[in-house]
């Protein structure tokens, strides 16, 4: 017989428990009714109804939003994925451009990120500290992230940002503890786009079909719990296999029969350590790689999204326009002989010259490395350019002040350039590190390809968006290849690991 005030365990009724009991029951209860309620609604066309009473100003909320999920911490009280879900619903509905919202929020996500940075890194933690808890943020938990950031490094930052709490403080953290803004923004950059990419698609994709969505939620229903018992599970052997004794004993165990021996082998051999702690983000070589994939990732968003936009509507888009106007305003028949001598620097035939003799040079320095990237980069531009020209087939503006063919998407000449970009790089970083002038150098390499692409609209023989697409055509040429290059470089020089 239970005493009052016991439950069956024979412990007291907690107020606690009681609460808990009581909301339960009242989601329960509130769920019921709502899917009834629902189940009336037509949400394919109140779906509908939303996209066009929204129309373009969704561009603006989801800027917004995912500026100030970080940039303003409005992320620990409006997660920012809901407003990504609706700005990609609102597109799946053909009222907004899909390629247009990912940019607008990637790069709002990234500015949030940054302005976040140097936000701590002019404030400092014990503004947080003494000020946080006027606001919700108690000192105890900017310690657990802030205990969180200091043991993880780099990857806090991209993998933070799917953990609403990491978040909205990572960033302005790795400002206030020093870590420079160089080591930050590849991460930055990395996760801010596959966050927002991710949530924006999955509101894209669903919006076509709500009914479709609906016939999921069960099965989602079941892999949420499925996940729910992952997670258990991989925290209690986390905790469990955080004692050396108990790791040896599973090893033990693992060796001593045939179905998992083979793993033990495998998590023995150096390579696989080394893989693992390479494409880990975090450390020094984690850096560099992480900034490759930072500038791939980039370079291949801009190339699809522009190929995709400029595809479906070839003329000139607004930015096109407006780069046009600035133009005719600049003409002048000084500029137009600079412009001449300067896109010639971007042509096929003197960047091929140039890029042999670079190849030549480093194969006889025995730079085999820098070499085949160099070749490979080469390569992936050039066979790039005229795939693209040819898929897209974009006329070329009217009125040009050199004689040009083939269309226009994107500037061969754009793509080119960047050569001269990544001979900068690597000298400093590569061939001759440390060197004196360095940044100059980049400076240098940055300025002349940057010139060769806008020369291009100068003359009139191409818009601001080919120019766009070329440079990151070869931005991706030339990263994808560096980082095979890392990587094989290290692996080399590294043999014991």
């Amino acid at each position: 017989m239970m005493l009052p005030g016991e439950g069956e365990g024979g412990g007291p009724i907690t107020r606690k428990r009681i609460v808990l009991a009581t909301v339960a029951v009242a989601v329960a209860v509130g769920y019921y009714f709502l899917s009834r309620k629902l189940g009336s609604l037509d949400l394919q066309s109140l779906l509908h109804d939303i996209s066009h009473t929204l129309g373009a100003w969704t561009y603006l909320l989801v800027g917004l939003f995912a500026f100030a999920e970080t940039g303003a911490f409005v992320g620990l009280v409006v997660p920012g994925e809901t407003v990504m879900l609706l700005g990609g619903a609102v597109a799946g509905q053909g009222a907004i451009d899909i390629y247009l919202l990912i940019a607008i929020a990637w790069f709002s996500a990234w500015l949030g990120d940054t302005t976040s940075f140097f936000l701590g890194r002019r404030l400092g933690r014990e503004f947080v500290l003494r000020h946080g808890p006027q606001v919700g943020i108690s000192n105890e938990r900017f310690e657990k992230v802030e205990d969180y950031f200091g043991r993880h490094g780099g990857k806090t930052i991209f993998i933070g940002r799917f953990i609403s709490l990491v978040r909205a403080f990572a960033p302005f953290i790795a400002g206030s503890s020093g870590m420079q803004y160089r080591a930050f923004v590849p991460y930055s950059v990395l996760g801010t786009g596959l966050w927002a990419s991710a949530h924006i698609l999955v509101g894209y994709f669903f919006s076509r079909s709500i009914e479709t969505a609906g016939k999921y939620a069960a099965k989602g229903a079941f892999l949420l719990a499925t996940l729910i018992v992952v997670v258990v599970g991989i925290v209690w052997l986390y905790r469990r296999f955080r004692e050396p004794e108990n790791r040896e004993n599973a090893v033990r165990w693992m060796e001593g029969h045939g179905a998992t021996r083979w793993l033990v082998v495998l998590g023995r051999k150096p390579q696989f350590r080394f893989f693992w702690d390479r494409v880990t983000p975090g450390g020094t070589f984690g850096l560099e790689f992480t900034s490759l994939m930072a500038i791939l990732a980039v370079g291949l968003f801009v190339v699809v999204a522009y190929a995709v936009a400029v595809g479906a509507h070839p003329g000139p888009t607004p930015g096109d326009e407006t780069a046009q106007e600035i133009v005719e305003h600049l003409r002048s028949g000084a500029l137009t002989s600079i412009a001449k001598a300067i896109t010639w620097l971007g042509s096929g035939g003197v960047v091929i010259a140039l890029a042999a003799l670079c190849a030549a040079l480093l194969a006889w320095r025995r730079r085999w490395t820098e070499f085949w990237v160099l070749v490979a980069g080469m390569a992936i531009a050039l066979a790039g350019v005229e795939v693209l020209k040819e898929a897209v087939d974009r006329p070329r503006p009217a009125g040009g002040l050199v004689d040009t063919s083939g269309s226009s998407f994107p500037s061969g000449h754009a793509a080119h350039s960047v050569f001269y970009l990544w001979l900068a790089v690597t000298i400093v970083l590569r061939l001759r590190p440390g060197m004196a002038r360095g940044a100059l150098v980049v400076t240098a390499g940055f300025a002349l390809t940057a010139l060769i692409g806008l020369s291009r609209v100068y003359l009139g023989v191409h818009y601001l968006s080919d120019v766009s697409g070329g440079w990151a055509l070869g931005a991706l040429a030339f990263s994808l290849p560096a980082a095979v290059g890392l990587v094989v470089s290290q692996v080399r020089q590294n043999p014991e690991q």
